[in-house]
């Protein structure tokens, strides 16, 4: 069963009309990341909360 996300919000660092990374978030709370460019037709990778909170932080710690 695929899980559902909704929400779906374009990151503000990507590029107009080019690589765009999607976030979106289930009902149970998981965050999904998807390719914009293949309009919902591509893979999602899911996060939990702390998943999705570690990759932020160490993103963020790399800058």
């Amino acid at each position: 069963m695929t899980k559902k996300f909704a929400g779906w919000r374009v990151s503000s660092y990507s590029e107009a009309g080019g690589h765009c990374v999607e976030v979106g978030r289930s009902t149970s709370g998981t965050i999904g990341v998807r390719d914009s460019t293949l309009h919902g037709r591509g893979p999602t990778l899911e996060f939990t909360r702390a998943e999705w909170a570690a990759l932020l932080n160490s993103m963020q710690a790399t800058r």
